[in-house]
């Protein structure tokens, strides 16, 4: 079979990180990344890998682009902390390793997400396909400070199976990440030269509810589609409040980890 690596990114994740590195423990190679835990994600994480590194956070790409620096595997996947394979995701990424086509530089996937505790069949997250499995000499990350990409350098092809995500398992912790994200987020379109408008601020977090509970159909979701739909809509709201707020007050850049 092919050789495969592993990259995980952490910080503080002793919650979700066993469960993340045990239902990859069958690779090759798995890299962990850690930008300075203070809780046990490290001490955990050693008892699948010894190629743990410690390092200054300086965003998620340049961490990911890191994470492939240190891998031998020919191909890789990433996995967040809180995402799993499922059994069915495993057996797939397995079979296709073992007979790797010419001209294929990923595979996607679907990933099947958990919003406090109920997976989100709607609101446009399922299937929410996410490339996760490339070949390492044809992928390299952008350097967003959040929501990096992947870029490949060939075609992409589909497997079946799902990546179950659980995110956020309360809302204390939707938040914490929401002041975290925006903040990064609203970084980023400064650093692309992005200025203020009034109308994106009133009409992108709109259309993001509208979008997901009418147009992706939220509402057969329950109240968990309708409050997801709720703090989606606020997350773009924050995201160009703060660009509102770094370009006319002159807010100083916030080191965010």
């Amino acid at each position: 079979m092919t050789t495969l690596s592993v990259i995980c990114i952490t910080k503080n994740e002793e919650r979700n990180i066993t469960d993340c590195l045990r239902s990859v423990q069958w690779a090759h190679e798995i890299v962990v990344v850690d930008s300075g835990s203070t809780d046990a994600t490290v001490s955990l994480a050693r008892s699948f890998t010894d190629k743990i590194f410690d390092r200054p956070w300086d965003g998620y790409g340049e961490a990911k682009n890191f994470a492939l620096s240190q891998c031998t595997g020919e191909w890789i996947l990433w996995i967040d902390a809180d995402e799993r394979l499922s059994p069915e995701l495993e057996d797939e990424i397995r079979s296709v390793l073992a007979r790797t086509v010419d001209g294929v530089a990923g595979y996607s996937v679907p990933r099947k997400a958990f919003f406090l505790g109920k997976w989100i069949k709607h609101c446009g997250w399922y299937p929410g396909r996410v490339t996760r499995v490339f070949r390492r000499s044809d992928g390299r990350f952008t350097i967003d400070r959040v929501h990096e990409e992947l870029v490949l350098a060939g075609s992409v092809t589909e497997l079946k199976g799902d990546l179950l995500h659980y995110t956020d398992p309360d809302l204390f912790h939707y938040f914490r990440k929401l002041n975290k994200y925006t903040t990064l987020a609203a970084q980023d379109l400064a650093a692309e030269g992005r200025q203020f408008s009034l109308a994106q601020l009133i009409g992108k977090p709109f259309w993001t509810f509208v979008r997901m509970f009418i147009v992706k159909r939220g509402f057969l979701d329950g109240i968990h589609g309708f409050v997801l739909c709720i703090l989606s809509s606020a997350y773009v709201f924050a995201k160009y409040a703060k660009l509102w707020e770094k370009n006319r007050l002159g807010i100083e850049e916030r080191m965010v980890e």
